[in-house]
């Protein structure tokens, strides 16, 4: 079995950063990612409020920038391999097991982020991969010249919007309040980009025969419905942790499953920290998750030069 000072589960903006911080202080560093290291930043078209970047930045290429970073100090990254299990010895020593094999950790450092939230209507399991879609820097050029709808009222929605309006003949936007919960910034560059905002408006379904061809959609303050003939919808409603691996280990959630942390980062168990959007902490930002991490490395780095062996 491997053994690590330190194990940090997920390679996002969290992970990266832990894993940075980490091994510059000479821990013995290992990050473990279910699918392609970047994590969200992957799904991000453009971002304006990076600090150090006026004139904006990818997703993909701030997270390129982070790993090499990670791969300059000596961190491993291991991508699409899954931890599966947590398991604290009696000595205090972890056992991570993945989908592949099993690791020894001094400490553990949880950064799997969070997973897309689903609207739940008919249609949306049915067309998914046909016209359905959760990330639009990803699957955008598969509607180059169509007409498009984006669901969703914050950043992530609205820069996907904007994004789409480069690509697709028309973009739509429909968000259930009149009010976009998206920086202001960004809602001047969406008005400037052509985008139809639809306010107060649902997707009750999503309609189509081989792929999508319409949705029908529901005014909740006129109280109608009406179909709007669209060749994809790109669904941005939010998240919801990953956090099951912690759960089952015993770390204690709240009651959305955000894993519960102190201002050190540390969990109810010892030598585990948690940092990123599965956290508690209220307002998921690349800049918040980066800030966590850095107190969570620094914490693990305390506790496993306390029990060097």
């Amino acid at each position: 079995m491997e053994e690590w000072n330190l194990i940090i589960i997920g390679a996002g903006p969290a992970g990266l950063t832990a894993g940075i911080y980490a091994a510059r202080s000479g821990l013995k560093t290992l990050i473990l990612e279910e699918k392609q290291a970047g994590g969200s930043l992957l799904i991000i078209p453009w971002i304006e409020n990076y600090p150090g970047f006026p004139e904006g930045i990818s997703g993909e290429d701030l997270a390129r920038r982070m790993i090499d970073q990670c791969l300059k100090y000596g961190v491993q990254i291991r991508e699409f391999e899954s931890a599966i299990e947590l398991k604290v010895k009696n000595n205090g020593g972890k056992i991570v097991r993945t989908d592949k094999t099993e690791y020894y950790a001094d400490a553990v450092i949880i950064a799997s982020g969070s997973r897309h939230k689903k609207l739940g209507v008919p249609g949306e399991e049915e067309f998914r991969g046909r016209g359905v879609s959760y990330c639009a820097l990803c699957d955008g050029a598969f509607f180059r010249g169509l007409n498009v709808l984006v669901v969703g009222g914050g950043n992530v929605a609205v820069t996907s919007a904007i994004y789409m309006s480069k690509i697709a003949a028309k973009v739509y936007l429909a968000h259930r309040r009149r009010e976009l919960r998206a920086e202001k910034i960004y809602f001047n560059d969406l008005v400037k980009s052509g985008v139809e905002i639809l306010w107060n408006t649902e997707v009750k379904k999503i309609n189509g025969d081989s792929r999508v061809r319409n949705v029908t959609l529901f005014n909740n303050e006129t109280g109608r419905e009406s179909e709007l003939m669209v060749d994809g919808v790109f669904i941005c409603v939010g998240e919801s942790p990953n956090s099951e691996v912690a759960r089952a280990s015993g770390i204690r959630v709240d009651g959305q499953g955000y894993i519960i942390v102190d201002a050190s980062q540390k969990t109810n168990i010892e030598g585990v920290y948690a940092a990123g959007d599965v956290t508690i902490c209220p307002t998921k930002q690349i800049g918040t998750a980066i800030g966590q991490a850095i107190i969570a490395a620094t914490e693990a780095y305390k506790y496993v030069s306390k029990t060097y062996r």
